[in-house]
Parts: structure tokens; C-alpha cells; sequence
């Protein structure tokens, strides 16, 4: 299951990528906005990425304005590895290189179909491990600190 999140800025966003998780028959789990209002990106992101972290979601999708505040609130917490992107190499190899558990995007900067490419290449992509995961394991160091 996917964990989605956005605040005001990303619930457009979030709803066209919530169209195409129905129609690719992804299930996810919708932690808000649940309307336009003007709300904070880092109440929405909380309980999505908790939900990463304890496991009850595999990946989250988060959007705000720009993914910026949205990535940096993910990232406050223990376990994300947020990673704001806009094209399709880095979705792509922040999954394969990073193990990225949080896509993050801007409903002002990204359009509904790259998003969706980004979301499927995200959910689609494996972690290489090898290499890699020495540099995971040392950003796990950092957040032990």
C-alpha cells in the first residue's frame, strides 16, 4: 500500500496520481488534505511517513506546492528518505541508488502526466543495494547521531 499526502498546494496533484493508483489497481491509503483549504505540509506528511515507517504503507507519495516543504518535513522524520523530484531520471535513481521511500512533488511545478510517470517508475523501480547501501547505512548513522 501507498501512503499519500498534500497539503493545499499538491491536493490537485494528488488527486490526478489518486486516478491513476485506481486504474493501475495500487492501493494506497490517503492521509490529506482532503480539500483545498489552506493547511500545513508538515501536519499531512507526519502521519503518511509514520505509516512508512511503521510499515503499514510501503512507499509515500507527498505533494505540496513546490515538494520542497513537504520533502524537508518527511525528512525530519526517522526512517524517510524524501526525495523531491521533477523529471525522470532522478525518481528513477533515487529508488535504484538512494532506496527512497518518499516521492515527493510540487502540484505548481509538475504536471499530471510527468507525475504520473515519476509515480510509476517510483513504485516500480528496485533498490540495487551492493554499493548503495553502505551509503544508506551511513545516513542511518546520521539520524542515530
Amino acid at each position: 500500500m501507498v501512503a499519500l499526502a498534500a497539503d493545499h498546494g499538491g491536493y490537485q496533484l494528488k488527486e490526478e496520481v489518486k486516478k491513476w493508483l485506481d486504474e493501475e489497481n495500487i492501493a494506497y491509503k490517503d492521509f490529506g488534505t482532503l480539500e483545498e483549504m489552506a493547511c500545513d505540509y508538515a501536519d499531512v506528511a507526519l502521519p503518511a511517513c509514520d505509516a512508512v515507517v511503521s510499515g503499514e504503507c510501503e512507499k509515500a507519495l507527498l505533494f505540496c506546492g513546490t515538494g520542497i516543504g513537504i520533502s524537508m518535513a518527511a525528512n525530519k522524520v526517522k526512517g524517510i528518505r524524501a526525495a523531491c523530484c521533477s523529471d525522470y531520471f532522478s525518481a528513477k535513481y533515487t529508488r535504484a541508488h538512494n532506496n527512497a521511500n518518499a516521492l515527493c512533488m510540487g502540484g505548481r511545478v509538475v504536471g499530471p502526466g510527468l507525475a504520473v510517470e515519476l509515480v510509476d517508475v517510483f513504485l516500480h523501480t528496485e533498490f540495487e543495494g551492493g554499493r548503495h547501501q553502505r551509503r544508506i547505512d551511513k545516513l542511518k548513522a546520521i539520524e542515530d547521531r
